[in-house]
């Protein structure tokens, strides 16, 4: 065979592999603890939560539009942080279920390959974004943004780094980034029109699309993955006791962090105390006036997503979901068709997340409160039947879960290769050493008889 032949043949190999069908389960239970059922019950609840946000913000008219205001301002524990929450989490399991099976060059691959593409679905997201709402910044500067996308996968990179710390670093250093965050953004804000690099900072650190920015976000990272090795810990060890004590822990840590959260943040905050460009979330205050009842003179800071007193408040809501949740599906064994239903939702969070943003105008400011629950409701039905025949019927090609499992199984290909290059190697140098072996020990040999 000549050595053109030999180049091709890998990649023929590689990609007759790549054609062959993935397994229906692997596509459900992509980035799934699968053992652990109440995180995909909370994965998908979180993405109920955060269809049922974006819809109400654009098919509520104009008399409505309140409401959207005051529930997502109540209830954004349940959407974007709680999602990113679980996100950061899941890569403990990404990490310690292949630990000692591969090396960790082939993990740390695996997580970069996942990450890399929900930062590149993201940056489509903001460039279509921000094309229509923010014309003003030029591309490809429009490419940069924290949306939950862009978070998430930036996430899944940086966790994997922020577990080779122990556990109490993580905690000081998650605390501390909460903390100083708002005078840090507050400087970069300050500041960004006097030097150059304090604008780049300014931009890379808060972004055109400051919805979930760097600071004080990467603290989830370090946050949540404590969490996870607790999780992980539990689900490898399979008994009642485990279960419980991970319970109390979830349980206890998240009281804490909630009640930290609403005394650091009661203080009523209004666009004329904060800058709204800073703390978009602001917005919501105005949305919730849009009525003739009552006035709300302010939000309270645990509300405004991205203060010190929210990112408690978050942390701790998300721990007690998972454990009210854990509770009630892993220790309680709670199974019906509605926890099976919003744990297949969880399983496809991502598909469900970006396939919806292509019906989402269909009704612009037509519904009132009486109208929006049911076709909310059904418009949620019809993603997940519209995902599962995707998935049944058509394999999964395409969606966002089999692109990242064809990245990963890229990977593992090609390591097999290189694994098989390298024995090749490995084999040839053995076989030339023990012949410089022999020819040293005739060469020894000749000598001592030239002697005698």
């Amino acid at each position: 065979m000549s050595s053109e032949e030999e180049k091709k043949k890998p990649m023929s190999d590689l990609i007759s592999y790549l054609k062959e069908d993935i397994p229906i389960e692997d596509i459900r239970d992509y980035a799934s603890p699968q053992r652990i059922n109440s995180i995909d019950f909370v994965k998908g609840f979180a993405i109920v939560f955060i269809i049922i946000a974006h819809t109400s913000m654009v098919w509520f008219d104009s008399d409505w539009i309140y409401i959207h205001g005051m529930v997502y301002a109540a209830l954004d524990i349940l959407g974007p942080s709680l999602f990113i929450f679980l996100s950061a989490l899941s890569v403990i399991f990404s990490i310690r279920r292949k630990q000692g099976k591969l090396p960790d060059k082939v993990i740390r691959n695996r997580i970069f390959s996942r990450g890399l593409t929900i930062i590149v679905i993201g940056m489509l997201f903001n460039l279509i974004g921000l094309s229509a709402v923010r014309p003003d910044i030029a591309f490809p500067l429009n490419l940069w943004g924290w949306n939950i996308l862009m978070f998430i996968g930036f996430s899944q990179i940086f966790t994997y780094y922020a577990v080779k710390l122990k556990k109490w670093p993580r905690a000081i250093i998650g605390i501390i980034i909460i903390l100083i965050s708002p005078f840090f953004r507050e400087f970069l804000y300050l500041e960004k029109d006097s030097n150059p690099l304090i604008w780049l900072s300014h931009f890379i650190v808060t972004s055109p699309t400051p919805e979930i920015t760097l600071f004080p976000w990467l603290a989830v990272c370090f946050i949540s993955s404590i969490f996870g090795e607790y999780l992980y810990d539990a689900m490898m060890m399979g008994t009642e006791e485990a279960y419980f004590r991970l319970f109390r822990l979830f349980l206890i840590w998240g009281l804490i962090f909630l009640i930290s959260g609403l005394i650091l943040g009661w203080q009523l905050q209004t666009p004329e105390t904060m800058v709204e460009s800073e703390y978009p979330h602001l917005r919501l205050y105005t949305i919730m006036n849009k009525q003739n009842y009552y006035h709300f003179p302010g939000m309270p800071e645990f509300l405004i997503r991205g203060t010190i007193g929210n990112m408690f408040y978050n942390q701790g809501a998300a721990l007690l979901i998972i454990a009210i949740c854990f509770y009630l599906i892993d220790i309680k064994k709670h199974d019906n068709k509605f926890t099976s239903c919003i744990e297949y939702y969880g399983k496809i969070s991502l598909s469900l997340f970006l396939v919806e943003y292509v019906f989402i105008t269909l009704f612009i400011g037509q519904f009132n409160i009486v109208i929006f629950p049911f076709v909310c409701l059904a418009y949620i039905g019809f993603l997940g039947f519209l995902m599962y025949i995707w998935n049944e019927y058509g394999h999964g090609v395409g969606s966002p879960e089999w692109i990242m499992i064809q990245i990963g199984r890229i990977g593992q290909k090609t390591g097999e290769s290189v694994k098989k290059e390298a024995k090749k190697i490995e084999g040839y140098v053995v076989k030339e050493v023990s012949a410089a072996k022999e020819k040293i020990k005739e060469t020894f040999k000749k000598k001592k008889e030239i002697k005698e």
